[in-house]
């Protein structure tokens, strides 16, 4: 059964920054059948995707128009093309305390090699002390931990390989990967498809706060999910 990729609207075309496969918005409607909630999926290849009310995107380029991100509601989940880097929330989803915050997230074939992630501990994010702590993977198959205060950036953990990231390396396809983070009482623990890659103290990273998504340039996605659990 074929996609018909004009649902995705005017961008089913559009060329960013950064030029992505010509296949890139197929393959993307192609996604939707593929996950699990297959009824629903059928019927979004009728309409236009819309990007979620209730989300905010803020660009790491200060000036870039709105228009340069495609991010919609694609069930299951949020799809996600960037041109610019951004971070992508919804500032209902805030949490202290202990807690557990996990996305799976499938990365389409690019020939960049650029980061995508979460981040937790967000405050301020649209002024300019914005600040937050990410945990962001590669193609490569490495993981960075990193943390944002205004316009400064601190490396808490380099960059660094793991063989539990599943790598994207020409195959047919997605990358799919789960990243997690459990913040405890004295530690802040992060995780790669149910593997440990990281254990800090608590007292080093900024946990208390929005949580969200961080996409790097000239990337496609689809986030399947963004879970927030108290522990």
């Amino acid at each position: 059964m074929g996609v018909d990729c004009s649902a995705l609207g005017p961008w089913a075309h559009t060329e960013f920054p950064v030029t992505l496969p010509a296949e890139i918005t197929m393959r993307a409607a192609v996604l939707v059948l593929s996950l699990s909630l297959l009824a629903p999926a059928l019927h979004a290849q009728e309409q236009e995707f819309e990007r979620p009310d209730d989300w905010t995107v803020r660009f790491d380029r200060a000036g870039s128009p709105d228009s340069a991100i495609y991010f919609v509601s694609m069930p299951p989940g949020w799809h996600i093309t960037t041109g610019p880097a951004a971070i992508l929330y919804d500032p209902a989803r805030v949490v202290h305390g202990e807690y557990r915050v996990e996305s799976f997230i499938h990365l389409f074939p690019v020939e960049r090699n650029e980061a995508f992630g979460v981040f937790l501990g967000g405050s301020d994010l649209e002024g300019s002390a914005q600040a937050y702590t990410y945990f962001l993977i590669r193609k490569d198959g490495k993981f960075l931990i990193k943390e944002r205060s205004g316009s400064d950036t601190r490396v808490i953990h380099p960059w660094t390989e793991s063989a539990a990231i599943v790598k994207y390396e020409g195959q047919e396809g997605t990358a799919k990967n789960q990243l997690a983070v459990e913040v405890g009482s004295d530690t802040v623990d992060f995780f790669v498809n149910g593997g440990e890659v990281a254990s800090l103290p608590r007292s080093e990273v900024k946990t208390d706060g929005i949580v969200g998504l961080r996409v790097n340039h000239g990337l496609n996605l689809h986030v399947t999910s963004l879970d927030i659990a108290q522990t």
